[in-house]
């Protein structure tokens, strides 16, 4: 399936995992099953063995699910070195509204590593009152996170490590997963122009963290600190009072895994059965 990206430039790539008997003639019934957008890691794919394998198990478990590309990656169109946090959040935005056609109300956001806290923000985003296009497509009554980093930040200074070439001279050739990817400057400073942290106690909806405490990728201080990030209280700042933080955050450790998830079997199996049971917990 092909729709639109964020900037409307090109086409992204998608796959709808669907369970049997959908339908989205009465998706208003609150009774009716979850829909979830499945956003990938960075440089990534819907196709990642982890985000296939995952996507699957719910639809068996009766959850739509959404898995696409974003610019440059997978089946998208687009120029991967030209894409940065801002057309990664576009491009989740276009999925919802994808999404929103294909199953209904989207009710959870599920994100791998850079897909988390893409998913994240867009959570935020979407329980901000100017953010009303995102609030008319969805319906949040979850976010899952496997392997996510605090913030946007983290990537820019792992990448400016491997090469600083990619600030000096404005571009640069990391390799990540045994491929070659240019990085560009732009990505970076915009990597680095995000200040998540702020806006993550805005977060009105129940909030699962998974994680590994052996992960190499993104250490599991991270997942420390967005559990404390998303158990604070909003500020004034966006709410107008100060406010009392109701919603559920938990933090699972999932011991032993590696990072993508491709190590073993039952961490895909206990993942999945996790995730499943509090979309339909907190539908």
């Amino acid at each position: 399936m092909k729709f639109s990206s964020g900037l409307g430039t090109h086409q992204l790539a998608g796959i709808i995992d669907r369970p049997k008997d959908w339908s989205i003639d009465s998706r208003g019934d609150a009774s009716l099953p979850p829909a979830v957008v499945f956003s990938h890691c960075f440089t990534c794919s819907k196709d990642l063995k982890a985000t296939v394998r995952i996507s699957r198990a719910l639809a068996k478990a009766g959850i739509g699910v959404l898995r696409f590309d974003m610019t440059g990656l997978g089946g998208s169109e687009g120029e991967f070195s030209q894409s940065n946090f801002t057309t990664n959040l576009a491009d989740l935005a276009s999925a919802i509204r994808f999404a929103r056609d294909e199953l209904g109300t989207v009710t959870g956001l599920i994100g791998h590593s850079f897909g988390g806290i893409a998913s994240l923000v867009t959570a935020a985003r979407a329980h901000q009152a100017s953010e009303h296009h995102l609030a008319e497509l969805v319906d949040l009554s979850m976010v899952a996170t496997l392997a996510a980093p605090t913030d946007s930040a983290h990537l820019a200074v792992l990448l400016e490590k491997m090469n600083p070439e990619i600030v000096s001279k404005g571009s640069g050739k990391v390799s990540i997963g045994g491929i070659e990817w240019m990085i560009t400057k732009q990505m970076i400073d915009d990597f680095r122009s995000y200040q998540v942290a702020d806006v993550l106690p805005t977060i009105q909806c129940p909030v699962l963290l998974l994680h590994s405490p052996v992960d190499e990728t993104v250490a599991f201080d991270h997942a420390v600190r967005l559990m404390s990030l998303l158990s604070q209280p909003p500020s004034a700042e966006y709410y107008g009072s100060t406010r009392e933080a109701a919603k559920p955050v938990s933090l699972v450790a999932l011991a032993g895994a590696d990072h993508l998830l491709a190590s073993n079997p039952d961490d895909l199996a206990f993942v999945s059965e996790l995730i499943s049971s509090w979309c339909w917990r907190y539908r």
